[in-house]
């Protein structure tokens, strides 16, 4: 991480917590035997020399990881088109579709967590990308046909699509932050983090572009446009190329991700001829080998304070999409300026939040670090609740506003809120590596990623409570 943080300048001193990381100390099981222990040397055998490249791949494979979970939140506009007969579905589906997501995304990360000796981690990252192949080729084709299909028929088939894209990210997430743990470098975990905040800025602009590169007589200029055939062909054209973007991503990041198997494979082959090479007969062996299980409440005892930091976070943050998708421009429907209509407006909006989650990941390379200071990470998670009051002085559903302002809404709503998002959930996902050994590692990364989806299920199920505001 110092190779990376020395751009910005010499880290500062950590202070003495109220816990002390395992930085180059050694441990017993408790049987007073010693163990292995965290590291942060290039000088250590097991540590990776650190490569842009594949500090590069590791980027694309966390934009890939995210990159459909914020499709279907930025193209809320289309699918207020297709659920426009409904008014229950029109009004919950944000809400449905962060739960049926996240709900999936836990249950495949808890199964996956459990299995840790086993576990072929860049499997897991290739399955997932295929799975989104497949997920989002058949959401493209659904924009040119079946167009008059009953809003129930789409929202269940949605749904479907949803449930199977949250199954790939619960393998993508569990299988990368394992992975990336496995080279025993915190910056390609950074690096991962970095790429989500990537993927959550350019879907919502690539859906805003979509929609103000339509014809203005064509595209529809409200939320709840006129649901006939026609309409929804017309708004299924920008969508249509919407969902190949996605297509085209994982494709990418499959390509891109076989050299960096290549060379996690060649590390495992050092280990085997420098130290098991007597007993040794495969990679996925030697692999296996290195590896410590480590149970539940072991984690738990270890990372509380960072687990805790991170679900309550992610927690809170899953009331900002029901809240983006009904808060209008206070500006008229029929202004001159389609910059302003909710087709635009409301990815803009989503936009703006992705930005600020995005550079929050990037601030993680400052010198400024509460890595060290797990309960200070946790009180700030439970003080982002106060982003929440906020929305209710914006133009929700277009009734007004409180603050009749929409640089009050972009600029100091969604924006400081997802910048505190990215910086808080990167410090925490970052921080856990310092708490646990070596052979740790990896398990230490999966149970984060649990309690990463367990903190965004648990908020997508309570934005519920937002659908009546």
């Amino acid at each position: 991480m110092e190779r990376i943080k020395s751009m910005f300048g010499q880290p500062k001193g950590l202070n003495e917590g109220e816990y002390e990381p395992l930085n180059n100390d050694t441990f017993t099981d408790g049987s007073g035997t010693l163990e292995g222990s965290v590291y942060d040397d290039d000088d250590d055998e097991d540590v990776a020399p650190f490569s842009k490249v594949e500090y590069g791949i590791f980027v694309l494979i966390g934009v890939a990881m995210l990159w459909a979970w914020n499709m279907f939140l930025a193209a809320a506009p289309y699918f207020q088109i297709r659920f426009e007969g409904d008014e229950w579905i029109l009004g919950n589906s944000p809400s449905a579709i962060t739960s049926i997501s996240t709900v999936t995304n836990l249950l495949t990360m808890a199964v996956l967590t459990s299995i840790q000796s086993s576990a072929n981690y860049p499997f897991r990252i290739k399955s997932a990308l295929y799975l989104n192949i497949f997920v989002f080729s058949v959401l493209a084709i659904s924009t040119k046909f079946f167009l008059t299909v009953s809003a129930q028929a789409y929202f269940v088939f949605l749904l479907i699509m949803v449930c199977l894209s949250a199954l790939a990210a619960g393998f993508m997430q569990n299988g990368a932050f394992a992975f990336a743990a496995s080279f025993g470098r915190p910056e390609y975990t950074q690096a991962i983090m970095t790429g989500q905040g990537i993927a959550g800025i350019l879907p919502p602009l690539v859906q805003a572009v979509s929609f103000l590169v339509v014809s203005p007589s064509t595209a529809p200029t409200s939320t709840v446009p006129p649901a006939d055939g026609d309409a929804a062909r017309e708004a299924g054209t920008s969508a249509f190329t919407y969902f190949l973007t996605a297509v085209a991503i994982m494709a990418v990041a499959i390509v891109s991700f076989v050299p960096l198997v290549k060379r996690h494979d060649h590390i495992i082959e050092r280990r085997m001829t420098e130290q098991m090479a007597a007993s040794v007969t495969s990679i996925e062996e030697a692999e296996r080998a290195a590896r410590r299980f480590v149970s539940i409440p072991t984690l738990l005892r270890k990372l509380h304070w960072v687990a805790l930091s991170v679900f309550t976070c992610f927690a809170v943050s899953m009331f900002f999409p029901p809240f983006t998708s009904k808060i209008l421009s206070i500006r008229d429907s029929d202004d001159s300026s389609r910059m302003f209509s909710p087709g635009a407006f409301i990815p803009i909006a989503f936009f703006f939040w992705n930005l600020g989650d995005f550079l929050g990941r990037v601030a993680t390379l400052l010198p400024f670090s509460l890595s060290h200071r797990p309960v200070a990470l946790f009180g700030i998670s439970i003080a982002r609740l106060l982003f929440l009051p906020l929305y209710l002085l914006c133009n929700i559903r277009g009734n007004g506003a409180v603050v009749s302002s929409d640089l009050f809404y972009l600029l100091l709503v969604q924006f400081p809120f997802g910048l505190t998002n990215g910086w808080l959930g990167s410090s925490a996902m970052m921080a856990a590596g310092e708490w646990v050994a070596d052979g740790e590692r990896e398990a230490a990364a999966g149970f984060m990623g649990t309690c990463l989806v367990g903190g965004l299920t648990a908020g997508s199920l309570l934005s519920f409570t937002a659908n009546g505001i």
